[in-house]
C-alpha cells in the first residue's frame, strides 16, 4: 500500500442539487396560494422583480368617495345587520340572569367560560381557579353546574359522558334507563358490548338499541354549533371541458400572479459602482430563473394533466363511477419522467370537469385484480361496491368482511382479500359487521 503524500488527479460524476434546480422542484409542487406567497416574498428581496395580481384593483379614494355620494343604495333594514357572529362567551353569558347573581359569582363563570374548548368542553381546574381567585371551590363548583343549565344542552361538561348525560336528561328527565346505562355501563355501551348489559339490567336489546339510536342523534361537541365557519373557495389550476372534438383542457391562470422585470431599475443603476451591479446581475439572474421554473412548472403540470385526460376518459365522459385503474408511476413512465414529479405536479392542485371539482391525486387509484385475466378494476370502484351492499344488506344479519369478499367475486368478479375489504371499509368510517347489527 502506497502510503507517501503527493497530489493526483481524478475524474469522477456525480449529481448535485443546484439552489436553481431546488427552486424549480419547490415551485412545481407549490399550490396556487403558495406560489402567490413565495413570488410576494420574492419580490421584497428583489426589486427587479414586479409582482402584479390581476384579482386585485388599485383603489382611488377620491373616486370611490365621490361614487358613493352619488348613488344612493336603499337597503332592507335586516340586511344591514352585522355578519358578526356570537363568541362563546357572550352567547353563554347572554342568557344568565345577572340580577340573581353576585359579584363573585359573576367574575367565577365568567373565567370558567374561559376555560372551556372549541368543543364546548371545560378543561380548567377547579381547584386551581378557586386559589386563583381566592374563592371556595364550592362556589366555583356551583358556578360551573350554572353554566351547564345554559344552551346548547351538554355545554361545560368535563367529558363526553357528561356531556351525552346531561343532553339526555334536558330531552327527556325521566329517561331513567337510558341515563343509568350512559353513567354506568357507558364503555361497554360504546363497544356494543349490549347482551350483558340487557341481561343485568333485565331489558331487551331492543330497548338499548332504541337508546343507542337516541344517543346517535345527540351533539358530542355542543360549543361548535355556535363557530361560523370560514367558506374555503378552490381555484381549479386547470378547467376541463367537453365539446364537439372532444375533451379539452384550459390552463387557469387568472389566480396566479404576473412577473415582470422592473427594466427601469434596473437600467438606472447597473452603471454604478462594481459592488451594485454585481447585486444586480444575481438579482437578474434570480428574475430569470424564477421565470424559467414557471414555466417549466405549467409546462410539467399540463403534461401530466393531459395524460390523466387520456387514461381516464371514460371518467370525464360519463362520471366518477368510471375510474380505472392508473398509478403516478404509469404516468410518469409514458412521459418520461420521475415518479416524483408527477407527485409534485399532482401535489395541492385542483381540476374543474363537468362533474365537479377534484384533486388531481384522486385520479390515481390502484389495480384491483378481477375473475377476467384482460380487465382491472380501480380501489376507488372496490369501495363503491362495499358502501353499496352494507347499505343495502339487511341489519338485523349484516355482512361479513368474508360475506363481502364472495359477493364481489361472485357479483362484480373483483377479486380481493377479506383484509383488503376490512381496510376500505374502515377508511369509509364503516363499522364492523357486530356494530352494524339492530335488533328492532
Amino acid at each position: 500500500m502506497n502510503l507517501k503524500a503527493g497530489l493526483w488527479q481524478q475524474q469522477t460524476l456525480k449529481l448535485a442539487m443546484t439552489q436553481e434546480l431546488s427552486q424549480a422542484i419547490a415551485l412545481l409542487q407549490y399550490s396556487a396560494q403558495e406560489l402567490t406567497a413565495f413570488l410576494d416574498d420574492k419580490a421584497l428581496e428583489n426589486p427587479l422583480l414586479q409582482v402584479e395580481h390581476s384579482n386585485i384593483k388599485p383603489m382611488n379614494p377620491l373616486i370611490d368617495r365621490n361614487r358613493r355620494k352619488n348613488q344612493k343604495v336603499e337597503k332592507d333594514w335586516i340586511e344591514q345587520i352585522a355578519d358578526k357572529p356570537f363568541s362563546l362567551e357572550e352567547y353563554l353569558l347572554s342568557q344568565l340572569k345577572i340580577t340573581n347573581l353576585s359579584a363573585e359569582q359573576l367574575t367565577v363563570i365568567r373565567h370558567l367560560i374561559q376555560n372551556l374548548d372549541e368543543n364546548g368542553y371545560f378543561t380548567g381546574d377547579l381547584n386551581e381557579i378557586a386559589q386563583k381567585l381566592r374563592v371556595m371551590e364550592d362556589v366555583v363548583e356551583e358556578c360551573l353546574a350554572i353554566i351547564q343549565t345554559l344552551e346548547p344542552a351538554g355545554i361545560g361538561a368535563r367529558n363526553l359522558q357528561e356531556c351525552l348525560l346531561m343532553q339526555i336528561y334536558y330531552l327527556d328527565p325521566n329517561n331513567e334507563l337510558a341515563q343509568k346505562i350512559v353513567s354506568e355501563y357507558f364503555i361497554p355501551f360504546a363497544e356494543k358490548k349490549w347482551k350483558p348489559i340487557a341481561k343485568e339490567l333485565k331489558v331487551t336489546l331492543k330497548e338499548i338499541q332504541d337508546i343507542f339510536d337516541q344517543i346517535q342523534s345527540l351533539n358530542p361537541k355542543p360549543g361548535t354549533i355556535l363557530g361560523k365557519e370560514t367558506t374555503t373557495y378552490i381555484i381549479p389550476d386547470a378547467i376541463i371541458e367537453q365539446s364537439g372534438e372532444g375533451l379539452t383542457v384550459r390552463m387557469s391562470d387568472e389566480s396566479l400572479p404576473r412577473i415582470s422585470l422592473n427594466e427601469q431599475y434596473y437600467h438606472k443603476f447597473k452603471d454604478q459602482d462594481q459592488q451594485v451591479s454585481r447585486f444586480l446581475q444575481d438579482k437578474l439572474q434570480d428574475y430569470n430563473w424564477i421565470q424559467k421554473s414557471i414555466e417549466q412548472r405549467k409546462e410539467t403540470l399540463t403534461k401530466v394533466i393531459a395524460k390523466i385526460i387520456e387514461k381516464q376518459e371514460t371518467f370525464f365522459q360519463k362520471g366518477s363511477n368510471n375510474l380505472v385503474p392508473m398509478t403516478m408511476k404509469e404516468i410518469a413512465g409514458e412521459l418520461d419522467i420521475h415518479e416524483s414529479t408527477v407527485s409534485r405536479a399532482v401535489r395541492e392542485k385542483y381540476v374543474q370537469t363537468p362533474y365537479g371539482t377534484f384533486p388531481l391525486k384522486s385520479f390515481f387509484t390502484s389495480t384491483i385484480q378481477t375473475v377476467s385475466d384482460d380487465e382491472n378494476t380501480s380501489s376507488t370502484q372496490v369501495k363503491k361496491k362495499i358502501s353499496t351492499l352494507i347499505e343495502n344488506e339487511n341489519k338485523q344479519k349484516p355482512l361479513s368482511d368474508q360475506d363481502i369478499v364472495e359477493q364481489l367475486k361472485t357479483e362484480e368478479g373483483m377479486v380481493v382479500s377479506r383484509r383488503t375489504v376490512a381496510k376500505y371499509r374502515d377508511q369509509m368510517g364503516i363499522p364492523s359487521s357486530a356494530k352494524r347489527k339492530r335488533f328492532d
